[in-house]
């Protein structure tokens, strides 16, 4: 009899081992897993049983906050005071999943980060989520997302403190209102999300940051950078630039009209009446590796930027041939930015050459006030050299005033460069440009997707974000 005692005794240890070694795995490694999994209520219930954070802009406005929760297992509800006009910073937390702001910073905002859990334990002897204080100015983002709406043109703004890297606005168009997928209602959630997903004006697209768009004559900016490193050319340089250059390779020419003058302007000029001859010429004489290099500099071709929103990586081609070389060179080939990119390029010439890593969180701090992270500004390329990125900045100023598009500010001199033009059928209109010019205070970036005739509107947004941010 003790035999058979053995066998099962052994056996039962065999089966308690196996038991206690799947239960360790499952608390070990599934948990994350689990927590996560949408329809595991109990996660859930936790989730919404006490407040986040709080997200605010610089300025104290609060973007995002927790409420009270009426009926239901849930005792505290996500609100949006502002809505839409945020929409693209601080994204939204549901039911179902989470974006934007909520999503990259949600360990600090649901407690969950170690370090908030270890000082909110300490102190109040509960995990109590940290607020969040932006580098968003509130009048900066309402000038940027009103100028998009009253435009009703899709796009997006990015406004950047050039000394900093600080993102003073990013607002993008169309966009959603985060409160509508705030329901604790399931069915009235997933109509709401499925409806927002189908939109073909894609409002749940954050343009600012994901979007990719031909830069068109913006570029210039990087291609006269590239010329004026290469030691072969000065602002004063004499350029080449015939009424019609041919595309070697190809049975096509570019056109430069009467904008180039003579057809041999300076490069300061030529910069100014952004003539595509002379820069398609220097591209092809600078030659591809050299631009890459100047683009690359810039921020092209770089890992995914996390500021701490994920940006999509603007795009340097790889050129094939010259003709392709001539065409990248103006903006009009496989070169493909961000809105954010468009505003780093100013920021970048703004700052003496060097581009500050941008960011777009000042500091989290807890209920009680103790401040648990706060942001240090981070260089993060040096794009030119200081007398380098001084020419360019001379050439920007230059173009603000003949641009003819309105982008000026009274009383302050600017800096730009526009890619926009009413006469060309589905073309975007762009603008880069940074103020004051002699002691650059910010930069913007605005894209606008296939304005048309109304293509002045591009730059009324960004004296608009402009004056906003000076004021």
């Amino acid at each position: 009899m003790d035999v058979p005692l053995g066998r099962v005794a052994k056996l039962c240890a065999v089966l308690l081992f196996a038991l206690l070694t799947h239960v360790t795995l499952v608390q070990a490694f599934g948990s994350h897993a689990l927590n996560a999994d949408h329809r595991n209520e109990r996660a859930l219930i936790d989730r919404y049983g006490r407040p986040r954070g709080d997200i605010r802009t610089y300025d104290g406005t609060p973007i995002a906050t927790s409420l009270p929760a009426t009926g239901g297992p849930y005792r505290y509800r996500r609100a949006y005071p502002r809505g839409a006009e945020y929409a693209a910073v601080t994204g939204h937390v549901s039911l179902h999943r989470s974006t934007g702001l909520e999503q990259a910073q949600d360990a600090v905002l649901s407690g969950e980060d170690p370090k908030v859990k270890v000082r909110s334990l300490v102190g109040e002897g509960a995990v109590e989520g940290a607020d969040l204080r932006l580098t968003i100015r509130d009048r900066v983002q309402r000038a940027a997302y009103q100028g998009l709406r009253n435009a009703g043109i899709p796009g997006a703004v990015v406004a950047l403190d050039p000394a900093t890297g600080a993102v003073l606005g990013l607002a993008t168009y169309p966009t959603y209102d985060p409160n509508a997928l705030a329901t604790f209602d399931r069915g009235l959630l997933a109509q709401t999300a499925r409806k927002l997903r189908q939109e073909p004006a894609q409002p749940l697209l954050n343009r600012a940051l994901n979007r990719l768009y031909p830069p068109g004559s913006t570029f210039k900016l990087v291609t006269a950078a590239a010329a004026l490193a290469s030691g072969e050319y000065t602002p004063a340089a004499i350029v080449p630039a015939p009424a019609r250059l041919r595309l070697p390779g190809a049975p096509a020419y570019l056109q430069a009209g009467a904008r180039c003058g003579s057809g041999r302007p300076t490069l300061a000029y030529a910069f100014q009446a952004s003539c595509d001859t002379a820069f398609a010429a220097i591209g092809m004489q600078l030659g591809q590796d050299l631009l890459r290099d100047q683009a690359e500099a810039f921020g092209f071709n770089q890992a995914a930027l996390r500021i701490p929103l994920l940006a999509t990586p603007s795009r340097f081609p790889s050129v094939a041939d010259r003709d392709q070389l001539a065409l990248t060179a103006i903006g009009h080939h496989g070169n493909r930015v961000t809105p954010l990119m468009v505003a780093m390029l100013s920021a970048a010439v703004a700052n003496n050459g060097v581009l500050m890593r941008p960011y777009l969180v000042e500091e989290a701090r807890l209920p009680d006030g103790a401040v648990i992270n706060r942001a240090s500004p981070v260089a993060y390329r040096t794009a030119v050299a200081p007398v380098l990125a001084r020419y360019l900045a001379a050439m920007m100023t230059s173009v603000a005033p003949a641009s003819g598009t309105g982008a000026g500010v009274p009383g302050v001199r600017m800096a730009a460069k526009t890619a926009a033009s009413g006469d060309v059928p589905g073309e975007n209109a762009v603008i880069t440009a940074f103020a004051p010019a002699e002691a650059p205070e910010v930069a913007v970036g605005v894209v606008l997707e296939r304005p048309g005739q109304r293509v002045d509107a591009v730059a009324t947004i960004a004296r608009a974000v402009i004056e906003a941010a000076l004021s």
